[in-house]
């Protein structure tokens, strides 16, 4: 279905991944008028990504896992009648002309939104398919040339062909590290190590929803089959807790961590590497959301979510959300998800019976892959002793180069009870990440031990924005702006 210049579509998609694929191929193909917009030039989202073809790749299905149903959604975009505009970063979603007006979702254009062409499509309804991104917490060292995220290394290899370094530890938290571990290891690296300071104890407590989700041992047992191959050592209950070299990475200390994830005194050991790929779980990507108001929820691992309905709607009505921003729990999820939200919004807007046996179906996958999740965020939560790590001269923030000693300062001495308050105090947060990388941190130190989540701050950018793109809005048609 084709929608003119002046009308809006039925339904905004925003993201390409898992998710916001299987919900406008749904959506379409139930007669929705559907255009889905993406800040990457390929679909795929960060878990298919894959190489431009310019780099001719031969098999790019190779890297990745269960490709065969992203090649499935892709081919369903491509017979369908979606408008995909891709390398469109949205940096806001408003509402026109009151609770039951359209909305307008606002975006920049180019690779990486620096071209500043603005953007804007109009939409009876939204689904909300962002993602997440990386959790990093701060150790020593950990800003040195050749620490890169956990998932940045796995797009580096997915993307680009290449390799982070060659002798590389794999370290953090989340079942995220054996896939990176075990992929960059059939791709040629040597893994030193994989260091994961939780443990899979944990998923044992749950012996049913284990029985209920096979195909995630399956993937375990995949990934553990090629570490072994390859003589990888896995270290549970232990940590990087200290990065050494002079210009990048030529070491690392590995330490034993109580059930608190305190360091043990006595117990580090150094490994020689020239790369460390490091990541502590994801976190759902929701600021588009709680701009508007959105609820959220607490998860087990300590990060917040969008409170979302049984058909995944959020409590804004007209608005709806799928994959990460309702709690991280992987591909085949958020293609549930993506594709019960696609038939959700086509039932509301035209007023359709869905198919009783397919929704059953869909409701079922779901409610047993987001128990799976729950008990995955319980068995790698970050433990309340992990600030233990960070010397006084560590940075915090990254981008305003504020450290462990200043936020700690502000805090003891100045009064700051919480994240909100230290920014003011020290800038941390303010700089080009807007607090994704160091939040937790912060929001970690400013409750002094407590168990503490980074704030669902309401801001009117998702993403940087020039300023000349503001200039150029046209106050007449522009809501709020």
């Amino acid at each position: 279905m084709t929608t003119s210049a002046s009308d809006p579509y039925d339904l905004a998609v925003i993201g390409a991944g898992s998710a916001g694929l299987a919900g406008a191929v749904a959506a379409s193909e139930l007669g929705l008028s559907v255009v889905l917009l993406d800040a990457s030039v390929q679909t795929g989202g960060q878990f298919y990504r894959h190489p431009a073809p310019a780099l001719g790749a031969a098999r790019p299905e190779a890297l990745h896992h269960d490709w065969a149903a992203f090649a499935e959604l892709r081919r369903r975009l491509a017979a369908s009648d979606v408008t995909h505009l891709s390398a469109h970063h949205v940096w806001s979603v408003t509402r026109e002309g009151g609770d039951d007006g359209p909305w307008a979702v606002h975006a920049v254009t180019g690779p990486d939104g620096a071209e500043g062409r603005p953007r804007r499509v109009r939409a009876r309804a939204v689904l909300l398919a962002t993602g997440a991104y990386e959790r990093q917490l701060p150790f020593p060292g950990w800003t040195l040339p050749g620490v890169v995220g956990a998932g940045g290394a796995q797009a580096m290899l997915k993307s680009g062909l290449v390799l982070p370094g060659k002798r590389i530890v794999v370290a953090g938290s989340g079942p995220l590290l054996l896939a990176v571990a075990s992929s960059l290891a059939v791709a040629g690296a040597t893994v030193a190590a994989v260091v994961e300071a939780g443990g899979y104890l944990r998923y044992a407590r749950s012996p049913r929803v284990l029985m209920t989700n096979p195909h995630k041992a399956a993937e375990a047992l995949t990934h553990g089959a090629a570490l072994l191959r390859h003589r990888v050592r896995l270290a549970t209950r232990s940590a990087v807790t200290e990065v050494h070299g002079a210009d990048r990475v030529e070491a690392v200390t590995v330490t034993r961590l109580d059930r608190d994830w305190r360091p043990v005194q006595g117990s580090g050991r150094r490994i020689a590497c020239d790369a460390l790929a490091v990541g502590h779980g994801l976190v759902p990507q929701i600021e588009l959301a709680t701009a508007l108001g959105c609820a959220t929820r607490p998860l087990a691992d300590g990060t917040l979510a969008l409170a979302l309905d049984t058909r995944q709607e959020t409590s804004v009505r007209g608005l709806w959300a799928a994959g990460e921003t309702g709690g991280v729990g992987g591909a085949e999820l958020a293609r549930t998800e993506g594709e019960l939200a696609g038939i959700a919004v086509a039932a509301r807007l035209l007023g359709r019976r869905t198919d009783a046996a397919r929704l059953r179906r869909l409701l079922r996958d779901r409610d047993r892959m987001r128990a799976f999740a729950d008990v995955m965020g319980r068995a790698h939560a970050p433990g309340p002793g992990w600030p233990g790590w960070l010397t006084d001269d560590t940075d915090v923030c990254r981008c305003e180069e504020v450290s462990a000693g200043r936020v700690r300062e502000a805090v003891n001495d100045l009064g700051a009870r919480d994240a909100r308050t230290v920014k003011l105090l020290t800038r941390a947060g303010m700089g080009w990440c807007q607090g994704r990388m160091c939040g937790t941190a912060v929001a970690c130190l400013a409750a002094r031990g407590e168990a503490a989540e980074p704030p669902a701050e309401r801001r009117p950018f998702a993403t940087p924005v020039p300023l000349a793109t503001l200039a150029a809005l046209d106050p007449s048609t522009e809501n709020g702006f």
